[in-house]
């Protein structure tokens, strides 16, 4: 019942920014975390960051001090402020999102289709 739309990808220079963004959009009760994943071509999808419903955030150590996630529950939106970029930071980021359709529902997830981060060296 939610779907996630992703934007802000695109090409830049080594040292540059962007900021990803993320909008929720459905039926749902409660969205508990939202977060973004990268994935790389042939490599596997890991976590980069993800926030609570409460604003409590986690990184991964190669993006922190870098990259700052925040979200805006008032708009279902997610968001990934990426500065100092770096060409290993090149890959597919998705969004994703744990939410629930009731108070006592079962926990589901959804992903955005992506958007492309092409860090030039």
């Amino acid at each position: 019942q939610v779907q996630l739309v992703e934007s802000g990808g695109g090409l830049v220079q080594a040292g540059g920014s962007l900021r990803l963004s993320c909008a929720a959009s459905g039926r749902f009760y409660s969205i508990n975390t939202m977060g973004w994943y990268r994935q790389a071509p042939g490599k596997q999808r890991e976590l980069v960051a993800f926030i609570t419903n409460g604003g409590a955030t986690n990184y991964r150590d190669s993006v922190k001090g870098r990259f700052t996630i925040s979200r805006d529950n008032a708009k279902n939106t997610v968001s990934l402020q990426m500065n100092s970029l770096k060409p290993e930071d090149t890959a597919a980021y998705y969004c994703n999102a744990n939410y629930q359709t009731s108070y006592a529902g079962v926990r589901q997830i959804s992903w955005g289709q992506g958007t492309q981060v092409t860090v030039s060296s």
